[in-house]
């Protein structure tokens, strides 16, 4: 038996991915910029046994059905090719985040694997390398391998697409991101099949596409700045583009709710009273709200009025993936 685990946290696009040029070795349409948090995290343990007769999946301590263990078997395809074994395995992922509600819990869980895999297997990978197959599991997956601002590079194969962290002399130690938990819910349309349905229908895609580079560079600069407003400006707009393009889709559709309407003007109405911050979404009606330390306590006695403190989570920024020891057991 050859067995691994791995912890790999959370990150938060400030320059979103959405949408993919290659669906198979999911390459993106454009590159993006993240910034991974310390409060959600999944650990990952794989154990690949000779005794077993197929791949087995447990999330959160429930066995999952065919459809769902099928992505992670065809991740560890991969793997098994890479080492020419044929082994089942058994994968015991326990997620510190709520699952499939844009809280990027994907992004976690599929590094995390990536790690445990590598770990159990003796892949001897360099970060690039781990990147790289974390992307096969999940395109954000590849960020959250490094600590802080990650860079995943777009590339035109699957050499050249991986993620890279962003020299910052460690300014996102004086950064917070507010996570407003407006639904912990699962999702009516996965990430995934609403960056297809966008890439294929929507009118306004080609537009997204014309300012994300722009905006990617811009968030670099803001980045060696250290140039908190203009950082947050740029993620701001960034993730209102990326959502625009959803409603021109076909048919049409949004990850917002009613609240998350509500969040996005408390957020305004704060910059309205002199409280730098700036709010963002993935694919999900949760909204995150970037601000600096220093200002933290003051945006939630702003928020207070309006929201309850329990739907509020405060992350800072986070490490890279964490690989526990390989373990090659006869029992376990």
């Amino acid at each position: 038996m050859y067995a691994g685990k791995a912890r790999a946290y959370t990150n938060i696009a400030l320059i979103k991915y959405w949408g993919k040029k290659n669906e198979q070795l999911i390459l993106p349409m454009n590159s993006s910029l993240s910034l991974t948090l310390d409060a959600f995290y999944t650990e990952t343990s794989v154990h690949f046994d000779e005794t077993l007769t197929e791949d087995i999946f447990f999330l959160d301590g429930k066995k999952q059905n065919t459809k769902q263990t099928e992505k992670i078997s065809n991740f560890l395809d991969l793997v098994r090719k890479r080492k020419n074994l044929s082994l089942f395995a058994k994968v015991d992922s326990q997620n510190f985040v709520p699952t499939a509600a844009g809280l990027a819990s994907s992004a976690s869980g599929l590094a995390a694997l990536a790690g445990a895999c590598s770990e159990a297997l003796d892949l001897d990978l360099t970060e690039t390398e781990l990147s790289r197959l974390a992307r096969r599991g999940s395109g954000s997956a590849c960020r959250s391998i490094f600590g802080g601002f990650a860079e995943w590079q777009k590339g035109d194969s699957d050499q050249t697409s991986f993620a890279q962290m962003i020299p910052s002399d460690n300014w996102e130690d004086e950064l917070a991101m507010l996570f407003v938990l407006v639904d912990d819910g699962v999702k009516d349309i996965s990430s995934r099949d609403g960056m297809k349905r966008t890439v294929d229908t929507s009118c306004f895609y080609s537009g997204w596409l014309e300012n994300v580079e722009p905006d990617l560079a811009a968030a670099k600069q803001a980045i060696k700045e250290k140039d908190f407003n203009k950082l947050g400006a740029i993620t701001e707009a960034n993730g209102l583009r990326m959502h625009g393009t959803t409603l021109a889709a076909v048919p049409p559709f949004t990850y917002w709710s009613p609240e998350s309407l509500q969040v996005m003007q408390l957020v305004r109405s704060a910059r309205q009273a002199g409280l730098p911050c700036y709010f963002t979404m993935d694919a999900g009606p949760n909204v995150k709200i970037l601000v600096e330390k220093k200002n933290l306590t003051a945006l939630k006695h702003f928020l207070a009025d309006h929201l309850s403190e329990q739907k509020l989570i405060t992350a800072y920024a986070g490490p890279g993936i964490t690989l526990m020891p390989i373990e090659r057991l006869e029992e376990l």
